[in-house]
């Protein structure tokens, strides 16, 4: 992985705000509690994590990139 990519996916606190929360979502529905419909909201809740991540990592690479 080059210097680059470590700056944006290292341990940076979005990314690990990023893993905390769904961590903690997806553990909590599976460990707390044994509905699968809790289960399947926690992991769309997961995916919006994601994906609010990714927008934001990808919001900085490009305003970073020198074309």
């Amino acid at each position: 992985m080059t210097r680059r990519m470590r700056e944006f996916l290292g341990p940076r606190p979005r990314n690990l705000a990023a893993l905390v929360a769904v961590g903690a979502l997806l553990g909590g529905a599976y460990l707390l509690v044994s509905n699968p419909l809790v289960r399947y909201g926690a992991w769309l809740l997961a995916f919006a994590v994601w994906m609010a991540w990714f927008v934001a990592v990808a919001r900085e690479w490009i305003s970073r990139a020198d074309f």
